[in-house]
């Protein structure tokens, strides 16, 4: 692992944990210490249950790469403060934020001790991922996309250049007034939507689109599609 510069970030559409998307979560941790660290804290307000079914994914997915699986169970922000949970991230070659909700992800881990050291190992080279909410989360400002939480929410910060839309080949069935919805973008921020089982990697001007479908930009109702295989450049 390099302690000179930030690893890759991935931000994915849908697919976390689940055998379409291994070889890109293997290629996100090769060569980095084999340790994959997993945090289902934007499943939290579904329950243990869905905490439980996200933890066996992700032991499953470690297991096919083959790397030692680290869950890093925050289900509040008292979790997110607790300096044992802050020190199982220490030794990362890659930390993954799965999905659920992302405000809620967003408010719980951000300025904790945990969300320190997920930066701290980004910064000393470990890969960062985010899957959905994940995705959304690590970016500044996640839209008010889901009907419980109808208000926006600054992300983690990482990506302030940048607004996340997962699932981008559902949402607009899902959301059929979405363009209106991210019409009002700052100059210099870039709207990418992200189809399922797909990923952009790199960062965090220059992408790599992987995976089954597609990434997109998406600019005043205008869209630019890059397919699998393609480059995206935020200019």
């Amino acid at each position: 692992m390099s302690m000179n510069q930030p690893g890759p970030i991935a931000l994915v559409g849908s697919g976390e944990y689940l055998p379409v998307m291994q070889d890109i979560e293997a290629d996100l941790i090769r060569g980095r210490n084999p340790i994959y660290v997993q945090l289902p804290t934007a499943a939290a307000p579904e329950g243990d249950e869905s905490l439980r079914r996200w933890i066996e994914l992700g032991k499953k997915q470690a297991e096919r790469i083959g790397v030692t699986q680290v869950p890093v169970v925050v289900r509040d922000q008292n979790d997110a403060n607790d300096p044992h949970l802050a020190g199982l991230v220490k030794d990362a070659g890659l930390v993954y934020l799965s999905g659920g909700n992302p405000h809620f992800l967003a408010d719980t881990l951000r300025e904790s001790l945990v969300w320190n050291a997920i930066h701290e190992a980004w910064q000393s080279g470990a890969a960062l991922a985010g899957c959905s909410a994940g995705a959304m989360a690590i970016a500044d400002h996640i839209p008010a996309l889901r009907v419980h939480s109808p208000r926006e929410t600054r992300g983690l910060g990482v990506l302030p250049h940048i607004r996340v839309l997962p699932h981008f080949d559902k949402m607009f069935g899902w959301i059929p007034d979405l363009a209106m919805r991210i019409l009002d973008v700052p100059d210099g921020v870039h709207v990418v939507g992200i189809d399922e089982d797909t990923a952009i990697i790199g960062g965090t001007f220059e992408w790599e689109v992987r995976g089954r479908q597609s990434a997109w930009l998406v600019h005043k109702g205008h869209r630019e599609e890059f397919p699998a295989g393609s480059r995206m450049v935020l200019t």
